[in-house]
């Protein structure tokens, strides 16, 4: 199907919901939901909610912000508290349901008390080919995925948005830091600080897509191969700096940045 025909599919799915909370974290999917939501139903009828927590990083939260002002939409961030719950911390391979579920219940707080009709949240018509624990909480709690249902994928959203001038339209893909961590591997603020400082250094290095995973003392650092020279010839900073952070070694994964490579453990 033409992606301009799934666009207008979108956009009969929102109309018909009326009013909505736009489970916002200012990525490529949140945000092309929340113009597209803010277009059809009015900014009256579109609330943009942004969880802040030890998970999410502080950089992405700030452009969240940003992003929800450039789009004049009402805009509200709440604290999560998913390190308070002990199936998260634990760490387990579902472990997104317990946070999922624990944000969904609190947006659909917000909108009872607020007068929204719905909840939705960016999940697409790829996320189905991964291993989405956070979907069965959307399910189980009825949050909407008008994306997934106007069957929009990843790189469809990126050219819609393209067109639409979003500045999200070429970023890259962020997951929450939990995900630098094997399952299994007790999740707690400590750590979180230490990946989240971890990857806050590298990034002035201006890599398309990287990930720092926590594997005890070791660093394994996921980058697209074509950036691999760009860190080989920072080797004794990055070297320096992780030692700091209290790694004893750091190596460089030569398969490269993929998305999920924390799924590969588990059984098909």
């Amino acid at each position: 199907m033409n992606p301009e025909v799934k666009l207008e599919k979108l956009k009969k799915e929102i109309k018909k919901l009326g009013s909505l909370v736009v489970a916002f974290s200012g990525g490529v999917d949140s945000t092309f939901l929340l113009k597209v939501a803010r277009d059809i139903l009015g900014k009256e009828n579109t609330l943009a909610v942004t969880a802040k927590s030890e998970t999410y990083a502080q950089h992405e939260f700030e452009e969240a912000k940003r992003i929800a002002q450039k789009l004049d939409v009402n805009w509200m961030w709440i604290e999560s508290k998913e390190l308070a719950l002990e199936n998260f911390r634990k760490n387990p391979p579902d472990r997104c349901y317990y946070c999922k579920s624990e944000l969904f219940r609190e947006l659909k707080k917000i909108a009872r008390e607020r007068g929204f009709r719905h909840v939705v949240d960016g999940t697409n018509a790829d996320d189905t080919n991964d291993f989405r624990p956070g979907m069965r909480a959307a399910e189980e709690l009825r949050v909407l995925s008008p994306l997934k249902i106007a069957g929009i994928t990843k790189e469809e959203i990126r050219m819609l948005s393209k067109a639409m001038g979003l500045p999200t339209w070429n970023k890259a893909a962020y997951a929450c830091l939990a995900s630098r961590f094997p399952y299994g591997e007790v999740i707690n603020e400590e750590k979180l600080a230490k990946i989240q400082e971890a990857e806050e250094f590298l990034r002035r290095y201006k890599l398309r897509q990287m990930r720092v995973r926590f594997h005890g003392n070791i660093a394994r650092l996921e980058v697209e191969p074509a950036d691999f020279q760009k860190l080989i010839k920072v080797r004794e900073e990055l070297i320096a700096k992780f030692k700091q952070l209290g790694f004893n070694y750091i190596t460089l994964d030569l398969e490269g940045y993929r998305t999920g490579s924390m799924n590969e453990t588990l059984e098909k």
